[in-house]
């Protein structure tokens, strides 16, 4: 319980207590509990008693076996005064010489965890209230509705809240279960679909793939035996992406390593090689940037420096990547164009590309800009969370 918890019921607690002292106060003036026609010191002595038995409630949560034994000890006391001692004479012998207090005393023994302790104290507790000693239909009737009502309703909104707790835990484990069904679903789904992948895809690339090495070993000319190696390399490529793909729909995927400083090289180099001369600056430590995060941030690369080729001929590019504590900056810039766009590359691709990279890293919780820059060339820049969990 919260502390701000613990000082309301402790308010309340004292309300009741103060308010069951003024209650008992005032019906034993009236006559309706143990006070004489004839009051003498005694009986005021008592009354002041009983007010401060009664205020005892306050601690009713924390000590309600104490409070009970104190309740009980100045009923028995009180009775015994009364009779068999004689030293004092209530005005109404038949009345019920407990205080009402005594009901909300009942209440608390019930939340105990040992209820054997609890029940036996309140045996014992009626027996007092009801003066058995001295039977009375009408005492007996009273105190034992006094000592019981108490009890049944603590009983009663002990089982009501365990019955709640009980229907609250089957429907949160219902909602579990189905929240696990669904997840079930979708990994079956996400491996069909991988497998699916894998049988049609890979098997027609990899035909590609070796058909552009047998052309490779067996053209006559040179220029045909370079162009089936660069068909062969690129369906390689893709054979390892497709790979890649497949392992991030599998319900468990083999972590993958992140590529490397000479990977970042050997795009700048390709690039550099084919006509579009590309410089590579990193800053900060490679290590920072977790599997996922350079795996992503090397398709960013890649895919700029493919539309630099396609749409900005000429243009010189600097790739620039910044590994930090929690972030990851990465910038592709490239000058303005020398030539004229529009050669054969620029009506190869789908246009999606730019997309295709802003939801992949919208995936590891990053952002993308892509549009002009203000010399008339064109930037790609993106900011990466350091660690992505694989």
């Amino acid at each position: 319980m919260s502390a701000g918890a613990c000082r309301r019921s402790l308010v309340l607690d004292v309300v009741i207590a103060v308010g069951f002292a003024l209650l008992d106060t005032g019906s034993t003036l009236l006559g309706l509990t143990w006070w004489p026609e004839r009051p003498g010191p005694l009986a005021w002595g008592l009354l002041a008693v009983q007010a401060a038995v009664c205020l005892s409630l306050a601690a009713r949560r924390r000590a309600p076996l104490t409070v009970l034994a104190v309740l009980g000890t100045f009923t028995l006391v009180l009775t015994l005064l009364i009779s068999p001692g004689g030293v004092l004479v209530p005005a109404g012998p038949g009345n019920v010489w407990a205080p009402f207090a005594t009901i909300a005393a009942a209440y608390g023994p019930v939340y105990r965890r040992d209820r054997r302790v609890a029940l036996a104290a309140l045996a014992v507790y009626t027996l007092v209230i009801a003066r058995v000693w001295e039977p009375s239909v009408g005492v007996l009737v009273n105190g034992v509705l006094r000592t019981a009502v108490g009890p049944l309703l603590a009983l009663y909104l002990d089982g009501r809240r365990r019955v709640i707790r009980m229907l609250t835990e089957r429907a949160e484990r219902a909602e579990r279960e189905r929240h696990l069904l669904a997840e079930q679903a979708r990994a079956e789904e996400r491996a069909r679909l991988a497998a699916e992948m894998h049988d049609v895809v890979t098997h027609r690339v990899s035909l590609m793939v070796l058909q552009a090495g047998a052309l490779r070993v067996t053209a006559g000319d040179e220029q045909t035996r370079q162009a089936a190696e660069e068909l062969r390399a690129a369906g390689c490529q893709a054979l390892d992406e497709l790979r890649d793909v497949i392992g991030l729909l599998r319900t468990a995927p083999e972590p993958d390593a992140p590529p490397s400083a000479a990977d970042f090289a050997a795009l700048v180099a390709e690039s550099a090689s084919v006509g579009t001369p590309a410089e590579l600056v990193e800053e900060g430590d490679r290590a920072l940037a977790s599997p996922v995060v350079g795996r992503t941030a090397y398709r960013i690369v890649r895919e700029a420096l493919t539309n630099v080729r396609k749409h900005a001929p000429g243009a010189r590019v600097e790739v620039r990547i910044e590994y930090g504590q929690a972030q990851v900056r990465l910038t592709v810039r490239n000058t303005p164009p020398t030539g004229l766009p529009g050669g054969p590359l620029a009506g190869t691709g789908s246009g999606l590309g730019i997309a295709n990279l802003r939801r992949r890293v919208e995936v590891v919780h990053g952002t993308l800009r892509a549009g002009p820059a203000d010399d008339g060339g064109f930037s790609v820049e993106a900011v990466l969370p350091a660690y992505v969990a694989t």
